[in-house]
């Protein structure tokens, strides 16, 4: 029974890794191959004028001759979700939920196959596991007595609030360890307790790209000094010129709060393009980690592979 319930639901395929595995490339031939549109499900690439940092796609915006809406376009495959926040702008986990759903039905309904890529996996498992959100608004002073606080600092108060939450949440990322508390002390119930499935809302096919570790590690590496001969250091200064602090979550994210202590002149560029390495890899573990969770992800480590998954599935 629960298979045929699934059957009736529309495709969504999924496309996911770790930064550097090569999702980008991947996908846009699968887009190609089965008449796809993507939305990214990348927490990073969603803000403007941070382009070279999160390895955004080269697209531009286009308008559609048809709808008259203005689209980013990367190699004739329209991206959606991507590079339409300000970096001074709160963009939640629940608004990327409501704007990715709304979007797959979009695509579905002119006939083209509807493509969730990216590699922040809270984004992908909200759609995909159809994740009930606690409809809790952000408390700007609750927020900023957090942040004073370190990370140590708020997974101990997080224990004591919410054990379970402690064990499955990024201890690095602030941002999140602020959210969980937040909904934890302003509802009175657990944040772990509140994050529950309801029925699916597509038939999804997760595809994860499988790159091992030494590999990856070398992407990283040259994607870094890829990035410094692109202008990554420019487009920092332009950040910080105008005014947006390290604090704010577009600023908090790998790619960008490693040169906060090199406008600080409390390191050298050398020191911060290490820390900048050395972080990513630290990031591809812990996206690593969060994905191997899932069992229904099929790993694959050539898009041949995931062609024949894909058509498997969607016959």
């Amino acid at each position: 029974m629960e298979k045929e319930s699934i059957q009736k639901l529309s495709k969504l395929v999924v496309i996911l890794g770790p930064t550097a595995s090569g999702k980008t490339d991947f996908s846009i031939d699968l887009a190609k191959r089965f008449n796809g549109e993507i939305i990214s499900a990348d927490s990073r690439q969603i803000y403007k004028k941070m382009n070279i940092g999160t390895a955004k796609v080269r697209g531009a915006w286009q308008k559609d001759p048809i709808t008259g809406e203005k689209v980013f376009v990367y190699e004739n495959i329209p991206h959606y979700l991507v590079d339409f926040i300000d970096p001074g702008d709160e963009f939640s986990l629940a608004q990327f939920k409501e704007l990715a759903v709304a979007r797959i039905g979009e695509i579905i309904s002119r006939g083209k196959l509807p493509m969730l890529v990216g590699g922040t996996g809270l984004y992908i498992q909200a759609v995909v596991d159809n994740l009930l959100i606690p409809a809790v608004p952000p408390n700007k002073k609750l927020r900023q007595s957090l942040e004073e606080k370190t990370n140590q600092e708020l997974v101990e108060l997080l224990e004591k609030l919410d054990p379970m939450a402690v064990r499955n949440i990024d201890a690095e990322n602030k941002r999140r360890l602020i959210r969980a508390l937040e909904v934890c002390i302003w509802t009175g119930k657990t944040f772990s307790g509140q994050q529950n499935k309801g029925e699916p809302l597509f038939d999804c096919l997760q595809i994860g790209l499988s790159v091992s570790r030494d590999e990856l590690n070398s992407r990283i590496a040259e994607r870094a000094e890829k990035m410094m001969e692109r202008g990554l250091l420019e487009e920092v200064r332009a950040l910080v010129k105008q005014r947006y602090g390290w604090n704010l979550p577009s600023m908090s994210g790998t790619g960008y709060k490693q040169f906060a202590g090199y406008f600080k002149k409390e390191i050298s560029l050398e020191e911060t393009i290490e820390l900048l390495k050395r972080d990513t890899r630290r990031y591809a573990r812990r996206q690593m980690t969060w994905f191997k969770r899932d069992a229904k992800i099929k790993w694959v480590d050539n898009v041949e592979d995931a062609v024949k998954l894909m058509i498997g599935f969607l016959n």
